[in-house]
């Protein structure tokens, strides 16, 4: 358990969790990204009458969290490369994910341009 909590920076794993929380609430906004997403994914997007439902909000915001962590945890043990391993870890499940549910291009570059975004 040490290696993943001995020298983190516990402050900035929870900043960087609420700032990639935020950005993800921008990033996907009609505004921004929004649009292009949900015609990519095949949903509809609501006028802010109601949100996303809860357990998509809390898993995600335990996955951004499992993040910042990760984030936190590399940067203690000065392994860049890693986290850099892991995120394209991610880009490409996410990636294959998308290409299997039949997503548009848009989409999917959406999604894991947030995944980059978030990490960087």
């Amino acid at each position: 358990m040490n290696e993943i909590t001995m020298n983190v920076n516990w402050l900035a794993v929870v900043v960087g969790f609420f700032l990639a929380f935020a950005l993800g609430w921008l990033w996907y906004l009609p505004i921004l990204f929004g649009k292009t997403w949900a015609a990519g994914v095949r949903i509809t997007l609501v006028d802010g009458s109601s949100g996303p439902p809860a357990a998509a909000m809390i898993v995600q915001a335990i996955g951004t969290f499992l993040l910042a962590w990760i984030v936190g945890v590399t940067a203690a043990n000065n392994a860049l490369i890693t986290m850099i391993l892991i995120v394209l870890t991610i880009v490409f499940l996410l990636a294959g994910g998308g290409l299997f549910c039949k997503k548009s291009t848009s989409a999917i570059a959406i999604e894991v341009g947030f995944v980059v975004a978030m990490a960087a």
